[in-house]
């Protein structure tokens, strides 16, 4: 039995990993921490265990992992910290504000011989898996474009505060490029197998306000151009302004077809053949933000692949190490939009 800690008890621990520590039966919730005493307390009556006034206090109740669920800037810092203390860490996205601290993450890991994974959910959900399946074995052929979305009306509109830290540039560092960009840049790399070598970008900040109308800190749209090893070209929108709905879909055009994913609300993965001939599957459904707030959500499957990676040792499709990639692209794609310029990745 696993004694888990969370660092951080806002909403996304709410809402996911502590359910879904509380549902594995590998895992006890033994430690909570919060620099709001009161949420972490809060969390410690509906699980059990106890809310500690540390991080460090924390760390030395015997806990064997912990998840690192505090604003984006303070990633790094609790992650190594964790790390050094001896524990296993599962760290929400984005996995630090610069690519140094990204590395020293891994680098702690690495000294500790311990697991540290990332929270990319993307890579977990049943039709994300099939469609790399799929892609893989030359379904579609070659890859030669794609685009992917994700787009919703806000952090605000699941975490219930006004003026959410996200729009906070010193909490944050940017808003929906690593928020929601970084998901599918991600998810790009995973599902075709290759890396981005080259990123084109532009962010704005179109429509979010503070309550005096002054615009918030961070980007609340982000548009990528990604040119990826194998030559495919295809593009990222990441967005805090889509009020008519949410917006999770992919498509892959290959050169035997395309794969259509979450963009039919039918079926899940759809597979259109140059012949015309089509495949369906209708395998899940992709967690929304109005999903999160429901008593009775589906796992994440991120949990559940932390604790079977602390048990059989071997990195999950997330670690660190192989999310060091996708944050090398993310913050090419912020200075190839501040420069207004193309950037070289290579291939590494």
């Amino acid at each position: 039995m696993y004694r888990i800690g969370i660092i951080g008890c806002g909403q996304i621990a709410k809402v996911r990993h502590a359910p879904e520590y509380a549902r594995n039966p590998f895992c006890q919730l033994t430690a909570f921490y919060d620099g709001d005493a009161a949420r972490s307390q809060a969390m410690a009556n509906q699980y059990g265990g106890a809310s500690f006034d540390t991080m460090e206090a924390l760390l030395k109740s015997g806990v064997d992992a912990v998840s690192v669920c505090v604003p984006n800037r303070l990633h790094a810092e609790c992650t190594v910290a964790a790390l050094k203390a001896g524990c296993h860490v599962l760290c929400e996205k984005p996995m630090a504000v610069d690519l140094d601290s990204c590395r020293q993450m891994v680098a702690a890991a690495d000294a500790a011989g311990k697991i540290l994974m990332i929270g990319h959910n993307q890579r977990y959900t049943r039709t994300h898996q099939k469609a790399k399946e799929l892609v893989a074995s030359g379904e579609i052929g070659r890859v030669l474009g794609f685009r992917t979305v994700f787009g919703h009306s806000g952090p605000e509109s699941w975490c219930g505060a006004a003026n959410p830290w996200f729009y906070d540039r010193s909490q944050a560092h940017l808003g929906a490029m690593a928020d929601l960009g970084v998901h599918k840049l991600d998810l790009i790399r995973y599902l075709t197998g290759q890396e981005i070598v080259q990123v084109t970008a532009g962010v704005a900040t179109v429509d979010k306000t503070y309550a005096d109308h002054t615009p918030v800190e961070v980007d609340d749209n982000a548009v990528f151009l990604l040119r990826l090893a194998g030559g495919a070209i295809g593009t990222v929108q990441a967005s805090w302004t889509f009020y008519g709905g949410e917006d999770n879909s992919t498509v892959l055009y290959g050169s035997a077809g395309s794969l259509h994913l979450y963009e039919d609300p039918a079926n899940s993965l759809v597979v259109r053949r140059r012949d015309g001939e089509a495949l369906r599957w209708n395998l899940d459904e992709i967690a929304t933000n109005d999903g999160q707030n429901a008593g009775d959500r589906a796992p994440a499957g991120v949990v559940d692949a932390f604790v079977q990676a602390i048990e059989t040792g071997e990195p999950s499709v997330s670690s660190g190490r192989e999310t060091l990639r996708s944050m090398e692209a993310v913050f090419a794609a912020e200075r190839a939009a501040r420069e207004g310029r193309t950037l070289d990745l290579g291939a590494g």
